[in-house]
């Protein structure tokens, strides 16, 4: 099965709104080795000026599953997951993710590439505050291998 290439430009429904918990900043820290105070003590945090505690910056990505999730089971997507590899991943920040925030999120399929059998997907997630302000674009390539 290869990856349809009328993908390219479809975007997905906003996803349902994620709050963002203390205790999975916490999770999510120790799970990637954080050793920055503003992600396990609150009162750290708010003398660094934040409301709540900030996740690390690649918590991003627990909001994005939710819209890799979208593309994934897109019926006529033809990603067979079993095959894919996650490429590359970027992050554009507008400001940290607070615990307390809740956010929702958006993708839209960039590019579809072709390369050695293999399909090369790139999805750009805007993940944006309860406000509609922007917190972070995380952007994913995924790819996806060919038949054997």
């Amino acid at each position: 099965m290869t990856v349809n290439p009328g993908l390219v430009g479809r975007s997905f429904p906003p996803t349902a709104p994620y709050l963002v918990g203390r205790e999975k900043i916490r999770e999510f820290s120790r799970a990637v080795f954080s050793t920055s105070p503003l992600s396990e003590d609150v009162a750290a945090a708010r003398a660094a000026g934040y409301s709540d505690l900030v996740a690390p910056p690649t918590f991003a990505v627990v909001v994005q599953e939710l819209t890799l999730h979208q593309l994934l089971s897109e019926p006529d997507a033809g990603i067979d997951f079993s095959r894919v590899v996650h490429g590359d991943q970027r992050f554009s920040f507008s400001r940290p993710i607070v615990a307390g925030d809740e956010l929702t999120a958006t993708l839209a399929v960039s590019s579809i590439k072709s390369l050695g059998g293999h399909s090369m997907v790139t999805a750009e997630s805007v993940i944006l505050a309860a406000d509609g302000s922007h917190v972070v674009t995380a952007v994913s390539t995924l790819v996806v291998r060919g038949d054997e």
